[in-house]
């Protein structure tokens, strides 16, 4: 997370002998998104993982470059709602989706066609022609 608020440890099964990496919160005030219609909810960064996963899903792009870009979204997010303590979908959305176009253009696409709504395929299709950079 964003200015340390974590603690990363890393771990090894005494069983087995696998290795792997936890990480410790400070649990202060939840961080809350704000939905479309005015409702209130807490930040789920595992639900955000999940939308980034489904986009990426079959696509040239490594476990660890998805949980980094996961982190990377997470502390974007924390940073630009520090003061508040919250963040809208909206902009959530948009960070979101300019991550995903500068890392892969397809998973941009997929994420766009959920995210935007699109009431038509001329809206479909300029979102393609702006993900490709001819907008």
């Amino acid at each position: 997370m964003a200015n340390g608020e974590s603690i990363r440890r890393r771990r090894e099964c005494m069983d087995c002998g696998y290795r792997f990496t936890s990480y410790e919160r400070i649990e202060e005030k939840p961080f809350m998104v704000i939905k479309r219609d005015g409702r209130r909810q807490p930040f789920d960064a595992e639900k955000l993982a999940k939308g980034i996963e489904r986009a990426l899903e079959k696509r040239p792009v490594s476990t660890v470059t998805i949980e980094q870009l996961v982190t990377e979204l997470e502390n974007e997010a924390y940073l630009r709602g520090k003061n508040s303590r919250e963040i809208s979908t909206t902009e959530l959305g948009e960070i979101v989706l300019q991550k995903l176009n500068e890392l892969d253009k397809v998973a941009y696409i997929r994420f766009a066609s959920v995210y935007k709504h699109f009431d038509n395929l001329e809206e479909f299709i300029e979102e393609v022609k702006y993900a490709g950079g001819t907008k």
